[in-house]
């Protein structure tokens, strides 16, 4: 079993067939983290999550999967995010009343009429982001709370983001709940919770990476390979044996090869469709091609302590800086900054790799992070101190108009082209999900394998890590998973 990539999705998938017995190499192409976008890089001791990510899913089988990986390195976080808007903090999830006392009462005003329009007519088929949130809210809470970041996020008009992405993301969520919420807020970790509103969530130690450091070494402690500093170069398939050979290259050029029945590729699709060989349909190449990935840098800084923020991270809907969020590492974990008369702040700018901020220095990009937190009140020059910065590719696949035709594209050709390759994660399946929704398609994925029948179609695994039923039952689950397998329909298998 070859698998590509040590994200959640790669690592997770690793661990489930190491434990059924299999034999499993993993390729990685960073040459010291694993865990993907979930790793946790360091710096003199400080420790820094790429993104912020909260341990928290609905579905019970990966809560005990982290539990099994992590035993005794969990915290239980309380949750506390808010967005800076015009020199004031509003709570996230919107707090109606206070949104509202906070805007004013005119802007007051016009929030409520544009949601009562919005109530009355509302877009029909709503096809784009905008359309989607608008729906929600009202189009002047969607300017206010929603428009500046995503565009920020995105480096795109939130009327060129389909509205698929904002179902995704925000699905669940409407005004009247945001306003419910604040009035009973529910406690627990209930399956109807929406996952926008928990007010809790567990977070390892010293970050995301520690969970995906402790299972890359559960994989090897059980006899199987996670090899670092290996970036696949070539997969090719032998059509009379079935067989696959994967080809690997270090930083020095020196080559890996493995021969392998099954392939799983975490890998973005654009990648991948560069080192299948038999190659792709010119078709196929075409869609991989034209999916785009936003790329992500963190802005690292530590300062002296001031009680600036309390939160895990904020949102920053001001225009008149790049930032578009910034993390409080000691409020995910005081464990991350190991001296507590300092304060480590992380700001996370969005761009396209080679363009713009991206091809500043880190010098550049460090002075530029501590201007705007000066600049939004956040900091005094003299407070900070050091800093570093951390440079993310392909952390984000985009939702353009086009994304769903090219993935549909894509993945019948590997269906037909390719038995025994296998998609799945965020990058593998082009699907901005969270890290739990990664690791129940690498769940499932390991139980086709091992049943050596498709029981479960992974593109049926929803955002919210829970699995969609379609069709006939099938046979029942060998690692354990309360999900109801499923056939697919014949022409599938074929």
């Amino acid at each position: 079993m070859a698998i590509i990539g040590a994200g959640p999705a790669g690592l997770t998938a690793a661990y489930m067939l190491s434990k059924a017995g299999t034999r499993v190499t993993v390729f990685e192409g960073d040459p010291k983290y694993v865990g993907g976008i979930s790793k946790t890089a360091d710096y003199k001791g400080y420790h820094f999550d790429i993104g912020g990510h909260r341990f928290f899913s609905k579905s019970q089988e990966v809560e005990a999967l982290w539990t099994e990986l992590l035993p005794d390195d969990l915290l239980q976080r309380p949750r506390s995010s808010r967005i800076l808007y015009r020199q004031q903090f509003f709570s996230y999830p919107l707090r109606a009343f206070e949104a509202l006392f906070k805007l004013g009462i005119w802007e007051s005003f016009r929030c409520v009429l544009s949601y009562a329009q919005a109530r009355l007519r509302p877009v029909r088929n709503p096809v784009s982001f905008e359309d989607w949130v608008t729906n929600k809210f009202g189009k002047r809470l969607f300017s206010i709370f929603f428009k500046t970041y995503t565009e920020k996020v995105w480096g795109m008009s939130c009327r060129e983001i389909s509205a698929d992405w904002a179902a995704q993301r925000i699905k669940g969520l409407s005004l009247s709940k945001a306003i419910l919420a604040a009035l009973f807020p529910q406690r627990g970790r209930g399956d109807a919770t929406v996952k926008t509103l928990i007010d809790s969530f567990r977070y390892p130690r010293l970050g995301p990476g520690m969970m995906w450091e402790a299972c890359a070494g559960k994989v090897k402690a059980m006899g199987n390979e996670v090899l670092m500093d290996r970036r696949v170069t070539q997969a090719s398939r032998n059509a009379a044996t079935g067989e696959w050979t994967v080809t690997a290259r270090d930083g020095e050029g020196k080559e890996t090869v493995v021969v392998a029945d099954h392939v799983i590729s975490t890998t973005p699709i654009r990648e991948l469709a560069t080192i299948l060989d038999p190659a792709p349909t010119a078709a196929a190449v075409a869609a991989a091609e034209s999916l785009r990935y936003r790329d992500f840098l963190t802005v690292v800084l530590i300062l002296k302590e001031r009680g600036a923020l309390s939160d895990n991270w904020i949102y920053v809907h001001d225009p008149a800086v790049e930032v578009g969020r910034i993390q409080n590492f000691k409020s995910w974990s005081p464990e991350m900054v190991p001296d507590p008369a300092m304060a480590c702040y992380g700001l996370e700018y969005f761009c396209f790799e080679h363009t713009g901020l991206w091809n500043l220095t880190d010098e550049e990009l460090q002075a530029l992070g501590a201007k705007e937190l000066i600049q939004l009140g956040l900091a005094q020059q003299e407070d900070i101190v050091d800093g570093c910065v951390v440079r993310q590719r392909k952390a984000y696949p985009v939702y353009d108009d086009d994304y769903a035709r090219h993935v549909a594209t894509f993945r019948a050709d590997v269906q037909a082209a390719y038995p025994g390759l296998h998609l799945i994660g965020r990058n593998g399946m082009h699907k901005y999900n969270n890290q739990d929704h990664s690791m129940m398609t690498a769940m499932l994925c390991a139980e086709n394998i091992l049943a050596g029948e498709p029981l479960y179609d992974l593109w049926e695994v929803n955002e919210d890590a829970e699995y969609h039923e379609s069709g006939n039952r099938g046979a029942q689950s060998q690692i354990g998973l309360r999900a109801v397998p499923r056939r697919l329909p014949e022409a599938a298998q074929s």
